[in-house]
């Protein structure tokens, strides 16, 4: 009998109840509760993603674009690849691989 009255004298203490009420208020009411925290670090993984996908493709970009400027020959096959760039002496033709679309 003396156990049920030990464990009733810890939950009506007072320290404990405060202790109780602050963690449940910080929990589920707070404006930085769980939920909202774990929301934003979920927001936030999201974002340090697409920051590692644009610097990587800012050091791609950077690449390509220090040998456009050193190579003519890379310019040259850039400006034809990409642009559809021609001499003047030249005709273009432009073949599209239609197979590639198609699933079997």
């Amino acid at each position: 009998m003396s156990v049920f009255r030990l464990i009733f004298r810890i939950l009506t203490n007072k320290f404990f109840l405060t202790t109780v009420a602050f963690v449940v208020w910080m929990v589920f009411f707070d404006s930085n509760n769980l939920m909202t925290r774990n929301h934003l670090q979920e927001k936030l993984d999201g974002i340090n993603l697409e920051k590692q996908f644009y610097l990587q493709e800012i050091r791609r970009d950077s690449t390509l674009t220090n040998q456009l400027m050193t190579d003519s020959t890379q310019l040259e096959k850039f400006a034809r690849e990409r642009y559809l760039m021609k001499k003047d002496n030249e005709d273009l033709f432009l073949v599209i691989d239609t197979t590639a679309d198609r699933h079997p």
